[in-house]
């Protein structure tokens, strides 16, 4: 079940600093960022791994489904971090333009480690 968690931040005149250590419930395997042009769709598939999203800049959606369960959260600040476990597929949605996600991943990169579901389309019969 995906869950959200705060990051501890210092803030003082000359800036923030936000402090990722002892807080991600995994050793991190590999890092990467997502950015793209505006309202781009990431995501809607499941991963082999733990994931750790975090929104460096801008502000974007992230639904995450569970078996029957969907929770829905808004990434609008490097202080939050939504962690992401392998039974929650997940979509990244209305993501700004200015948006850069970061993921922290427990599992190095490999085609096998998503799973894609088929898509169901509905027909219409006019």
């Amino acid at each position: 079940m995906a869950r959200l968690i705060n990051l501890k931040t210092i803030t003082d005149t000359r800036g923030s600093l936000t402090v990722i250590e002892r807080v991600i419930p995994f050793e991190i395997k590999r890092i990467f960022y997502v950015n793209g042009p505006d309202q781009f769709k990431k995501g809607d598939h499941q991963q082999r791994m733990k994931q750790a999203v975090i929104c460096l800049k801008g502000s974007c959606l992230i639904i995450s489904r569970s078996g029957a369960e969907e929770q829905h959260f808004i990434l609008n600040s490097a202080d939050q971090c939504l962690l992401l476990g392998p039974e929650d597929r997940h979509e990244m949605l209305e993501i700004s333009s200015e948006s850069i996600l970061m993921v922290l991943a427990s599992e190095p990169f490999g085609h096998v480690d998503c799973v894609q579901e088929p898509r169901r389309y509905e027909l219409s019969l006019s």
